[in-house]
């Protein structure tokens, strides 16, 4: 009796534990907000998240190849808004759910416009196993060009500095159920100040309509939102 009696205060403990765990990830650890300050700020680009990089890749006239699905997909499939032409670089990066999940300018620039996409169904990023490897195992997974990248929620801001063009589309994943925006069309933001909160993980991408643009991060490495250069803008990246 007495053992049976000290499983079940155990077991009643263990939930509690579990309970409260749960409600301080939802309520505290999901919504920090830690001080960010650029690397450098100076023509280059920082990133827009915390997270992992899990794709860079270069798109010609208004188009970017997915090896993993053999074809050529229209830029505007993944901002679901915007010109349809074009050259620049594209870089994807993925935030788990212990990241931090504000995110950033990626430089001083001004808001040129904001476009919401709704799905009915957002589609997961990636499976359990997927999920233990850049999570836990910090190893890289590539992402591009999964049904997710296309079809799912999102929500595509468009920036312009001087000559510099360039959007930040942030990707719903299954389990996300809100993208909260904190600018408007016509504001300046500051390099590194804070756009928007999405929880869970989620995709951040980093569309620059430039040529001359030298992306200094690899996938797989992790970056910190409004703090680490992503790219130097006036240099090609051969």
């Amino acid at each position: 009796m007495q053992i049976a009696q000290t499983i079940g205060v155990f077991l009643v403990s263990l939930a509690v534990l579990c309970g409260l765990t749960v409600v301080f990830l939802r309520t505290i650890w999901f919504h920090r907000d830690p001080l960010r300050v650029p690397d450098e700020t100076e023509d280059v680009l920082v990133s827009p998240a915390d997270g992992m990089v899990v794709y860079t890749r270069r798109f010609q006239d208004g188009v970017v190849v997915s090896e993993k699905l053999g074809e050529k997909i229209p830029i505007t499939e993944i901002l679901h808004s915007g010109e349809s032409n074009g050259s620049g670089w594209m870089l994807g990066i993925y935030m788990s759910p212990l990241d931090v999940h504000f995110n950033y300018a990626p430089c001083e620039a001004t808001v040129q416009s904001i476009t919401r996409k709704e799905a009915p169904l957002n589609f997961p990023m990636i499976d359990m196993w997927e999920y233990v490897r850049i999570v836990w195992m910090r190893k890289l997974v590539q992402l591009f060009g999964r049904r997710f990248h296309l079809e799912n929620e999102r929500s595509t801001m468009f920036f312009e500095q001087g000559g510099l063009r360039f959007a930040v589309v942030l990707i719903a994943d299954k389990f996300v159920s809100k993208i909260k925006t904190f600018v408007s069309p016509g504001d300046n933001v500051a390099c590194g100040g804070k756009l928007a909160f999405i929880s869970r993980g989620s995709q951040a991408d980093v569309v620059i309509f430039r040529d001359d643009v030298n992306i200094v991060v690899q996938p797989g490495q992790h970056v910190t939102g409004g703090q680490t250069v992503i790219a130097r803008i006036g240099s090609s990246d051969k």
